[in-house]
């Protein structure tokens, strides 16, 4: 049963993926590709996921939480460049 469930989530999850990577070549503005690409990232952190529970190790839920840190800090940045102009101060 799990076999299906995971089958399913890979699924969806790359279809999600697909999406992102649409709106991320025709995205009318750098905001929008920029976004597209952070949601690209949590989509690759449920990847992860999903292959870790299907491998049934925990290489891979260690990998995404470094996967998701790197995120955070790229939104971050983005945010401040958005409101400042410049990220480094």
């Amino acid at each position: 049963m799990i076999g299906y469930a995971l089958t399913f989530g890979f699924a969806a999850v790359s279809l999600a993926l697909l999406m992102n990577l649409w709106r991320l070549a025709k995205g009318p503005s750098a905001t929008d590709r920029i976004l597209a690409l952070d949601t690209m990232v949590i989509n690759a952190i449920a990847l992860l996921v999903l292959f870790g529970i299907g491998q049934a190790t925990a290489m891979y839920f260690e990998a995404a939480l470094l996967f998701a840190m790197v995120g955070f800090i790229g939104t971050v940045a983005f945010c401040k460049f958005v409101l400042r102009g410049d990220i480094i101060e």
